[in-house]
């Protein structure tokens, strides 16, 4: 009996372990956004999957900004999006998972209103996430570590 409840335990222990490992092998989640000139957190971003599969990602939160508070606007941006509050806009969009990354998709940078590629690459065990946005080649871009926040 003693031997089955020890069984039993370390077959649960090793679910969740694997539950968790399968939560953290995907982009999806919620995400601290650090910036690559200054190094600060600059917003709190959550990525989701949508039915065909691909991810999207929502600005949840803004830590800071360029226009000196937390709730900016896009006013650098084109078309829908101009002028539009920077909390709850989808900047990112289209992203595919391909092999140990996601790309194929495009990520707009609100502060320049500018839109580019992008390719996601986790790091750190599922704790991290590169984000190289770029245009034309991946090697003509800036990559920014985005963090992941606990649930």
């Amino acid at each position: 009996m003693r031997s089955a409840l020890v069984t039993f335990f370390l077959a649960v222990g090793l679910v969740m372990a694997a539950q968790a490992f399968a939560a953290d092998a995907t982009p999806v989640g919620t995400w601290t956004q650090v910036d690559d000139a200054t190094g600060r957190p600059k917003s709190i971003i959550e990525i989701t999957q949508l039915p065909d599969g691909t991810l999207q990602g929502v600005v949840k939160q803004v830590l800071f900004s360029d226009q000196n508070t937390t709730h900016p606007i896009c006013d650098k941006c084109s078309g829908e999006r101009h002028n539009q509050p920077v909390v709850g806009m989808i900047i990112m969009w289209g992203v595919k998972h391909d092999g140990d990354q996601w790309d194929g998709g495009q990520i707009l940078d609100p502060a320049k209103g500018k839109v580019y590629k992008v390719k996601l690459t986790l790091a750190d065990s599922g704790q991290k996430l590169d984000v190289r946005g770029y245009i034309g080649m991946p090697w003509l871009g800036r990559t920014q570590t985005w963090q992941r926040k606990a649930d």
